[in-house]
Parts: C-alpha cells; sequence; structure tokens
C-alpha cells in the first residue's frame, strides 16, 4: 500500500505549489503492509425527520473505498504538524480484510457511527484502485463477499452477529453464539456491517452466491 504523507494540507493551489519547493514539504512515499484495510465513514449527522424517527445515513461501499485511489486525500494531526496522506494499492491477495471504522475513542466514552454501508455481495473489482503499472501484473481483480461480521447496539452494550457464505452450497447463514439461521443475501448489506471478509475470484470460479 503507497502511502504519500504532505504537510501543506488544504492551500490554494499557489501557495501549495510554493510550499512543495520547501525541502519541508517534499512529498514522500512509503510501501507499507497491511493486514486489513481500514474504511472511514463520514460523520454521521443524526437528525429527526417529519415523523420525528431518527435517520440513519447511509454510504456506498465504494465512497469509502475512495481513500485507497491514490488521488483521494485524507489530513491526519498531530501535537506538531499537520499533514496529508494518499494511499494505493500495489498488491491485491487471495483474501482482503476490510474494517469499517465504526467506533471512535476519547478520554471519556466511546462513541459508534450507525452510518449503513451499502455494498454488493458479489463482484467488487478493486481494478481502479491499482495503479497503471500494477494493474498489468494482476488478472484478477474481482472479490466476492464470504463473511461480514455485524455489530448491533451501543457500543459498550452491543452484540455482534457473523454472516459466512456456505462455499459448497452457495447459501448465506448468520451465526450469533450457538445460533445458526438462513439469511437472504439482501439482508445482509441491511446490518450495520463492522468486518467484512472478501474472497478474490478466480478466472475458473462461478457465482454460487446467487446475489
Amino acid at each position: 500500500m503507497g502511502m504519500f504523507p504532505m504537510g501543506c494540507p488544504r492551500q490554494p493551489a499557489e501557495e501549495k505549489a510554493q510550499l512543495l519547493q520547501n525541502s519541508e514539504y517534499q512529498e514522500r512515499m512509503v510501501e507499507s503492509t497491511f493486514l486489513y484495510l481500514t474504511l472511514d465513514l463520514p460523520t454521521a449527522p443524526l437528525y429527526k425527520d417529519e415523523k420525528e424517527q431518527l435517520i440513519i445515513p447511509q454510504v456506498p461501499l465504494f465512497s469509502i473505498l475512495a481513500k485507497f485511489n491514490g488521488s483521494t486525500e485524507k489530513e491526519y494531526k498531530t501535537y506538531k504538524e499537520n499533514f496529508l496522506k494518499r494511499f494505493q494499492l500495489t498488491r491485491l491477495p487471495p483474501y482482503l480484510i476490510f474494517c469499517i471504522k465504526r467506533f471512535t475513542k476519547n478520554n471519556f466514552f466511546v462513541e459508534k457511527n450507525p452510518t449503513i454501508v451499502n455494498f454488493p455481495i458479489t463482484n467488487v473489482d478493486l481494478r481502479e484502485y491499482l495503479s497503471e503499472e500494477v494493474q498489468a501484473a494482476h488478472a484478477h481483480t474481482t472479490y466476492d463477499l464470504i463473511a461480514n461480521i455485524v455489530h448491533d447496539g451501543k457500543p459498550s452494550e452491543g452484540s455482534y452477529r457473523i454472516h459466512v457464505l456456505h462455499h459448497g452450497t452457495g447459501k448465506w447463514y448468520e451465526l450469533q453464539d450457538l445460533q445458526v439461521t438462513d439469511i437472504l443475501p439482501q439482508m445482509i448489506t441491511l446490518s450495520e456491517a463492522y468486518i467484512q471478509i472478501w474472497k478474490r475470484r478466480e478466472e475458473d470460479e462461478t457465482n454460487q452466491q446467487g446475489a
């Protein structure tokens, strides 16, 4: 995964170009390994509609995957400085783990972002998140979901469920403690997904998930 730190966040284009001439603001590229990809959720503006019901915001999976397209800049702050990072994938492994960042910790409590992520469970193509030269080395860039971990409820009192694909039959099952039940693929996308495992589709594989 490529990482591009920059030391002049959100400056006007001309001023930014001038600052980049200084050594302290030179762009640097660092390649690092990863166990999973953290997907940042937008801030959840909870408000009530005309029926006084809470509105739960939604975001497409590809919107939060844009963090890894090599051009989207994310600002980071430390005690001493502010800087920008851009991320781009340099390799696509057989399995990918997404961690949707739902929890934010501060000195007093943990907050949970309830935003629903809209995602297909098959045919997620990540080719566009690779640079052109890296794309040539990847014959297969499409992934199918095989497991989905859900967090329900408040951050300190919630519970977990897991959705698992049975590869032999193409059916999905929901597991919670010792209880196992069938679940329709369409219902998986309505959950507060927290951790997902995706499997790269090889050329000779067929889609058995039926969704």
